[in-house]
């Protein structure tokens, strides 16, 4: 038997990306007594530095960002109330076609079997029945996000371990009422780019091929509270500008794709430990 507690882990590629997309899960399943782990592959190093200061530009330094973001990933997980968190520490490769993809020890240029092994030393440590992390897509094509999944994934084909397993997604109805909200609280007069709404029109899932959907509203502060927590990058976290309140009433559901199962639970499902309690 089994005497570990039921236990999450979550796979992310920067810090901050916990908070958006399973902020509410890793609140609410924490609440719940589950065990919560979280794995941060890369260092956040192309992240804005004080003042706002971009990365290339005279004054960043991507190791002092590296240590502030640390800190301020610490300051969300104990919002979150996180139970354990393993950084991994690979630099930043920035965005797709940044030089930085191809730097010495960036996350996007290191061999997926590097990446694997590590993270599959994780996964037998702690033994999760729930793995979360991104699509093949890295849900919109961030390099650090793409080869998180492939990580993952081979991580979890080295182990005997066998999981259930979810990418996170957005349903394409949130997807357009986003916009919406994106317009309502942008620059006024602001005129969308067609190039830009066409692109977000194409990311997540028609809502009937998402499989679960937890509802995290109770957790919708915490939540906001975590994205808080990285202060640097606010101005690159577009929810902070919203308030608490329409933060939760916008991003109070959580949805994923369940790719890996073995507990035969029934789809759609509202919880990510559904068949497994």
């Amino acid at each position: 038997m089994n005497d570990l507690p039921l236990t999450l882990m979550a796979v992310h590629a920067h810090p901050d990306d916990e908070a958006t997309g399973t902020g509410g899960v890793l609140a609410r399943y924490a609440a719940e007594g589950m065990r919560t782990v979280l794995v941060t592959c890369t260092d956040g190093g192309c992240g804005d530095g004080p003042g706002g200061v971009k990365p290339g530009d005279p004054g960043h330094d991507p190791a002092a960002v590296a240590l502030m973001r640390r800190r301020e990933l610490e300051a969300s997980c104990e919002v979150l109330k996180v139970g354990h968190l393993e950084m991994l520490d690979y630099a930043d490769s920035g965005m797709m076609g940044w030089p930085a993809n191809d730097a010495p020890g960036s996350f996007w240029r290191t061999p997926v079997e590097e990446g694997a092994a590590r993270l599959a030393e994780l996964l037998r440590r702690y033994q999760p029945d729930v793995v979360v992390t991104y699509d093949e897509n890295g849900f919109y094509g961030h390099p650090d996000h793409i080869q998180a999944n492939r990580i993952t994934m081979a991580a979890l084909a080295m182990t005997a371990l066998t999981p259930k397993v979810y990418w996170t997604t957005a349903p394409r109805s949130m997807m357009q009422r986003f916009g919406e909200v994106m317009r309502e609280f942008g620059a006024e007069g602001q005129e969308p780019d067609p190039a830009e709404a066409a692109a977000m029109a194409e990311i997540g899932l028609p809502d009937e091929e998402i499989t679960t959907w937890v509802d995290t509203t109770a957790f919708g502060g915490q939540k906001f509270d975590a994205l808080a927590a990285h202060a640097s990058q606010g101005e690159n976290i577009f929810f902070l500008g919203m308030g608490r309140e329409r933060f939760t009433e916008l991003m109070g559901v959580e949805t994923f794709v369940r790719v890996q199962d073995t507990t035969g639970a029934a789809v759609p499902e509202n919880d990510l430990f559904a068949g497994l309690r």
